[in-house]
């Protein structure tokens, strides 16, 4: 629940084109964030490319989540990487939204 009320409130904003996520949990686990996250995309019908970053406890369970919910987020196990593919993702939304074109991601990318 909260993380949809962070979702709503994140793209409440026209100019978000990509979500981050980056969760490094040591006392949360990881899995139960990324059951929130999958609920969130599902219960919002999310369009904007979504990244997430998890590291801590249950990491392996939330990936697998992430992977079977066959929702397109993107799972990535280094901050660095995740904040690259994100700006990337942004702009392909982005020169879309110029060409006045949709675009839709798949996964496996």
């Amino acid at each position: 629940q909260q993380v949809t009320e962070a979702f709503k409130l994140i793209t409440s904003d026209k100019k978000v084109l990509a979500i981050l996520v980056n969760i490094f949990g040591g006392i949360m686990r990881c899995d139960v964030i990324a059951q929130g996250i999958v609920t969130a995309v599902k219960d919002l019908e999310l369009k904007v490319p979504i990244v997430v970053r998890l590291q801590g406890t249950r990491v392996d369970d939330a990936k697998a989540l992430i992977t079977a919910s066959g929702l397109k987020i993107l799972a990535c196990d280094d901050l660095d990487e995740a904040a690259k593919m994100v700006v990337k993702l942004s702009e392909i939304v982005s020169l879309a939204k110029q060409a006045h074109v949709d675009v839709k991601f798949q996964l496996p990318i």
